[in-house]
C-alpha cells in the first residue's frame, strides 16, 4: 500500500510538472504568467489542480502566488491548510495593504491570498478595471499568479477573469462530465476572448497503474499514449491574446502541448 502511493504521487508529480513546463513554454513572446484554473460543473478537481500547479511552478526559485477567486465556495485555505486574517477585497478597498494579507503556504515560494466571505457582487469586481490593474500589480510581485475560479456552469466569473489573466486551463473529470457542458464551457471561455491553453484531463485510471496522464497540442490532437481515453474531448484552442508584461520568463521554442494531468481529487 505504501509503495502503491508512493507511486501515485510520482506519477502525479511528473504530471503537474510536464504542466509547469509546457506552461512556461506556451508563448515566447507573451509568456504566460496569471493562469486561471476552472471547469465545466463542480467536482472535477480543479482546486486540487491549481494548487499542485502553484506547488510545481517554484521550481528554479521562482515565486507564485495562488489567489483565491471563488467568492462563493471558497477551497483553497483548506486545500493549502493556510488560513488568512484578510482577503482580497480588504486590499482592493484600501483597507489593507497586499503583504498584510498575503500569506505563506507550506512550500516554500508559494504564497496565498484569500477571499473574505460574502463579497458583495463579486462578477463586477472582477470584471473591473480596478481588478485588472490588481492582476498587473500582482506579476509585478510574483514570478506567476495562479487564479482558483468557480465552474463555468453556474457563473461567468471564470470567463471574465479569463479575459484579463494570460491563460486558462479547463480542467476536465473523466466519466463525470457531459461532452456538451465541456464544449459549452470552452465556447464561453472563447466569447470572452480567454487564451485557453488546452484542457486537463483528471481523474484517469488503467490497468498498469491507477494513475495516468495524457499529453494533447495546441490543436487537440494526442501527442504520446499511457492507458489513453480515445472518448477524451479534445478542444481546439486559439494562439495566446493578451500582452503581459513579460518578467524572467525563459526562452523556449513555441508549440508545446498543453498536457492533461491525472489525479485522485
Amino acid at each position: 500500500m505504501a509503495k502503491n502511493a508512493q507511486d501515485d504521487r510520482v506519477f502525479i508529480q511528473n504530471a503537474v510538472k510536464t504542466l509547469a513546463t509546457n506552461i512556461r513554454f506556451a508563448s515566447v513572446d507573451n509568456p504566460v504568467r496569471s493562469i486561471v484554473v476552472t471547469s465545466s460543473i463542480p467536482n472535477e478537481g480543479k482546486t486540487t489542480i491549481a494548487t499542485n500547479l502553484a506547488q510545481a511552478l517554484v521550481s528554479g526559485g521562482k515565486t507564485v502566488l495562488i489567489v483565491e477567486c471563488d467568492m462563493r465556495r471558497r477551497s483553497l485555505a483548506s486545500a493549502l491548510g493556510t488560513h488568512a486574517r484578510n482577503g482580497i477585497y480588504a486590499v482592493l478597498s484600501g483597507q489593507v495593504e497586499l503583504d498584510d494579507a498575503v500569506v505563506r503556504t507550506s512550500t516554500r515560494n508559494v504564497w496565498f491570498l484569500d477571499s473574505e466571505p460574502h463579497i458583495p457582487n463579486p462578477v463586477d469586481i472582477l470584471g473591473s478595471k480596478r481588478f485588472h490593474s490588481f492582476i498587473e500589480r500582482l506579476k509585478d510581485e510574483y514570478d506567476y499568479v495562479v487564479l482558483d475560479t468557480p465552474p463555468l456552469s453556474a457563473l461567468i466569473d471564470a470567463a471574465v477573469l479569463g479575459s484579463i489573466a494570460d491563460g486558462t486551463l479547463l480542467v476536465v473529470r473523466r466519466n463525470f462530465v457531459r461532452r456538451e457542458e465541456v464544449l459549452s464551457s470552452y465556447e464561453q471561455l472563447k466569447k470572452a476572448e480567454a487564451n485557453v491553453l488546452g484542457t486537463v484531463l483528471n481523474y484517469c485510471e488503467d490497468k498498469k497503474s491507477e494513475y495516468y496522464y495524457e499529453y494533447y497540442s495546441r490543436d487537440g490532437k494526442k501527442l504520446s499514449k499511457s492507458g489513453a481515453d480515445a472518448d477524451a474531448p479534445q478542444l481546439n484552442t486559439a494562439p495566446a491574446q493578451p500582452t503581459p508584461r513579460a518578467r524572467k520568463a525563459p526562452a523556449a521554442p513555441k508549440g508545446q502541448p498543453a498536457t492533461a494531468l491525472a489525479s485522485r481529487a
